[in-house]
Parts: structure tokens; sequence; C-alpha cells
């Protein structure tokens, strides 16, 4: 049992966390390769914080931009925006180029705070920022000059002499915008409250039965939803310590769980699988983990669970609507993502007109809850996107799921053309227009493929100019510089043309269909690693 009280009377970071402190300072909270950190630590650091932010002109409804890695400074950050009110823009480190421009501009932020590792891709784009006037660098000696912006050094922001004191925001208030990929265009900025936050992190508290005994564990990245919300703020509601490991490493993680005694842990079902192909130990078994939550489960769930002697839990959500289906540990099958958490969400399977599909047929999964303000609003700066997406009072998620009679969830397949791989959603658009800016490229079609590590890989079919040739390993080349390393394609297929619709639209279902072929060129065949 979770030993505290309705979470509906915890729903923003400064509440809880203060709740945390004044129950255990001194615990860890944070534990990084560096040190460990207590609760106590960071509420008062992220205070400090919190007065230089509004010492430098941040106040509550302003977007704030935070591209940094896996460290301490980025909770610091996401600590003292909570309580100051203003909103959080998480930035994909691997952005670059246009995507991190659109990004950049799109979020109406005028303050960043970045790791100087990123500073220079910054900069590259900055002829093209048009709300961007202030730059906290961490790391380096923050001297770095730019005509685009202001360059400060990050401990600037420490040096208020008025750390914050305030109450909070509201739940209802905006927490963070969270870029998610786009299905045919850019990426959208879903918008998060303190409550969506909350609903999200308490969630996984229920899916993994958190306490506060626990050693929290999990390889996910802070730019994303699960690095923040499932895993520090999950551990934060349930007085639990979260363990940090920057990277996942299918050779370090049963090291680092061992080392740090973990009992619980995310893993995407591309980890799981990682994990479970690793040639078997005879020391499997002996290993302090007890729970772990898999998103999605992969097909030898049951074998996992027998090999590592764990427990299992999946579910089914995204950025926009959390995780409306719990499976609980008595798994059905390996295969279903749950049942509906029917207290707080519904959930309808519908076709193309939105009309409800009977239990056993497939359809686009439309949701909506029955609490208020725990799913997304809308998107930022982009109504037109907002009203499309939730017509007729439901989210269309974009994913086609099947119910069965007893209520069993299963995912289906993908409606929209973003491709997911490794955790990552990946717009085809993006990609798309990156390759078509190549000098001999006339267009070209990004689709999914099946990863043999669950999930999906990128491929790129491209027509060239008349009279021009185009080598696979060139266009890599010329991408790689361009994008982050997830999005750069596995497979390139050279094609005469493209099949469209009578229209002129590009038909991307014949290419999905035929997939991967002997003429299939593949970058990890041919050699070709990737600089993350």
């Amino acid at each position: 049992m979770i030993a505290f009280s309705d979470p509906r009377h915890e729903q923003d970071l400064a509440t809880v966390l203060a709740k945390r402190v004044a129950r255990h300072p001194d615990k860890p909270w944070v534990v990084t390769d560096e040190a460990a950190h207590s609760y106590r630590e960071i509420d008062e650091r992220s205070s400090q914080m919190a007065g230089g932010f509004a010492a430098a002109g941040v106040t509550a409804g302003d977007t704030v931009l935070i591209m940094l890695p896996d460290v301490i400074d980025y909770i610091l950050a996401w600590c003292a925006l909570s309580k100051l009110g203003a909103i959080e823009v998480p930035v994909n480190v691997h952005y670059r180029g246009t995507i991190l421009s659109y990004v950049l501009n799109d979020s109406k932020a005028a303050v960043l705070v970045v790791h100087e590792d990123y500073l220079e891709r910054i900069e590259a784009v900055g002829g093209d920022l048009t709300h961007l006037k202030k730059v906290y660098v961490l790391g380096g000696d923050g001297g770095s000059a730019s005509e685009h912006f202001a360059v400060h050094p990050y401990q600037e922001l420490f040096a208020s002499e008025t750390p914050w004191t305030g109450s909070g925001p509201r739940y209802r208030d905006l927490m963070a915008v969270m870029y998610t990929s786009g299905t045919t265009g850019h990426s959208k900025g879903a918008t998060v409250t303190h409550a969506h936050a909350y609903e999200y992190a308490y969630g996984v508290v229920e899916m993994l039965e958190l306490k506060q005994d626990d050693v929290y564990y999990a390889a996910l990245p802070l730019f994303h939803l699960a690095g923040q919300f499932a895993l520090v703020y999950c551990a934060c509601i349930a007085g639990a310590t979260a363990v940090l490991p920057g990277t996942f490493s299918a050779q370090g993680f049963w090291r680092d769980v061992r080392q740090h005694r973990a009992t619980a842990t995310f893993l995407l079902g591309a980890m799981a699988n990682f994990l479970y192909r690793q040639a078997p130990l005879n020391d499997d078994r002996d290993n302090p983990l007890e729970r772990v939550l898999m998103v999605p489960l992969i097909p030898e769930t049951e074998a996992f669970k027998t090999r590592f002697d764990c427990l299992v839990s999946t579910t089914w959500g995204g950025t926009e609507m959390n995780c409306p289906m719990r499976s609980g540990f008595d798994l059905v099958d390996s295969k279903s993502c749950g049942r509906l958490a029917d207290d707080r969400y519904e959930v309808r399977i519908v076709d193309a007109d939105d009309r409800e599909m009977p239990p056993g047929e497939p359809g686009e999964a439309l949701v909506r809850t029955k609490e208020p303000w725990i799913m997304s609003n809308g998107y930022w700066n982009h109504p037109d996107w907002t009203v499309e997406a939730w017509r007729n009072q439901w989210f269309h998620t974009g994913d086609m799921l099947m119910c069965d009679e007893a209520g069993n969830y299963y995912f289906v397949d993908r409606s929209k053309d973003a491709i997911r791989r490794r955790g990552e959603n990946i717009s085809s658009m993006e990609v798309e227009n990156e390759i078509n800016a190549h000098p001999d490229v006339l267009e070209s079609a990004v689709v999914p493929v099946v990863s043999q590590h669950t999930e999906q890989e990128v491929m790129a079919v491209v027509v060239t100019k008349p009279g021009q040739e185009l080598d696979p390993a060139d266009l890599i080349g010329f991408l790689e510089p361009r994008m982050a390393y997830f999005m750069v394609p596995r497979y390139v297929e050279i094609a005469a043309a493209l099949p469209k619709t009578p229209t002129g639209k590009i038909q991307k279902f014949p290419l999905r269909e035929k997939g991967v072929t002997a003429d299939t060129w593949d970058r990890v065949a041919a050699g070709i690693k990737l600089s993350r």
C-alpha cells in the first residue's frame, strides 16, 4: 500500500517537495554518478535559483528553455521554474539545425539554460532566432560572446540574495511545454499543467507500487516526460530515492542495479529486449530488482521475469493524455497494455468517422478524462492543431488499439506517420525536410519499418534529380550534422519515383508494406556508426 493520503491534495511540485522535506529532509532524493542529493538540498538550492530567475526577469507564465544533460542542475532548474510558476520547455540535447531553431522560436522563450557542449549549436542558428535574449551557460567560463543574444555564466542564477519564498502555482497552471513529434508536420508543444504532471508521476507510483524505502533506477533522459515525471517526480511523490545513470547500457545495467541496490526500474521495450538478448549468466537472478515497468512488453516477458526474478507491469499512454491503462503485475499475456483506469479516464476505439468499434475490432484510440486538468489542454502556440486533435471533445491519439470482451486493451499499430525508435518519437516530415535539402535529391518519403529491438527503424526512399546519382553513405554523411542521431535513417532506397495519389500527394502505405528488400541499403550493415 502507498503510505500517503489522497494525491489530489498534492498537485504541484513545490507542495510535494515541501512535504517531503518536512518528513525526511536529509534522505537522498536524487543520486547521480557524482553525489547523492537530499530533498532539503534540492529544495534550498532550487529556491535560491528561483530567486535568480526572478532577478533575471522571469515571471509566472514565462517560457524558459532548458537544454542540459542528465545532471543535478537540470533538476534544480526544473524545480526552480516550477516554484516560480514559469513554464519549462525541455530541449532534446540531440537537436540541431532547423529543428532546433523551430523549437526555440515556437516556444517564444526569451531565456535559455544550456550546457556548454551545446552552445555552438545555438550560436549556429542564432541568426534565425526571434525571441531568445539571454543564455545561461553551464560549464566553461560562461564568457563566450554572441551577436545574437546575451551570454551569462550559469552561476549568476544563484547570485540573488532573495531566494524564492512564495506559495507556488495553482494545480491548473501550466508547468511545461513538451515538444512531441508531429504526425506529418512540425513537432508539437503539448501543454502540461501541474495537475497533468502530477497525474503522470503518480500513475507510475501506482504501476510500480513505489514506496518510500524503494531505490528507483531508470535511464530515462530528463528532457523527456518520462525522465522528469516517471522517474524524478515519481520518486518525490513516494518519498523514494531516484538514481540517474545518465545513459542506458545493456552491459552496465545490472552492475548499476546491484551497486545502488535498486528495487524498481522503468524499461522501454527496446531496453528490455537488449537486456534479454545478453548471454545468460549464472547470477542473473541474484539482483535486488523487484519490480519493472516495461513499455511496451517484449514477447519474452514471462521468460524475462523468470530469468531476472522480477515482477513486470505495463501501460499505454502518451505526452498529451498521460497513461490511461494499468496492467498490474498479474499480466494477462505479453501483448496487452492493460485495462482502463476508469476512475480517471474514458477511452473509445473508433473508426475514421469516430464511430465506436465493437470489442475485438481495432480502431483509433480516443481519450478524455473524468478529473480536470490531468491531461494536456492543447498545443502551445497552435490552436488549429488543438482543434483538430481534440475534435468531437475527445483527444485523437493516432494510435490503433483493440479492446477484447474482457476489457483488456491491445496496441495494434500507429495510424500516424510518426516513427518511434528506441523511445524517441520522430517526425517523418522533419527528416524528409533535411533529406530534401541535399542538392542531388528531388524528393523523399520517410517511413517506419520493423525493428528487431521492438518499435521501429527509420527508412528513407529517395528520388534523385534528373541526371544525378546519390551514394546512400554520402547522404548519411550529409544528414548526420543536421539532425539528432536517432533521426538519421538506417535504411535508404534510391527509387525512380514515389507512389502518389491522383492529386500528387505521396502515398506512404505502399512503401511501408514493401519495407526492407534485398535492394535496400543498410547503414548498420555498411559499418557506419553515428556520433551522439
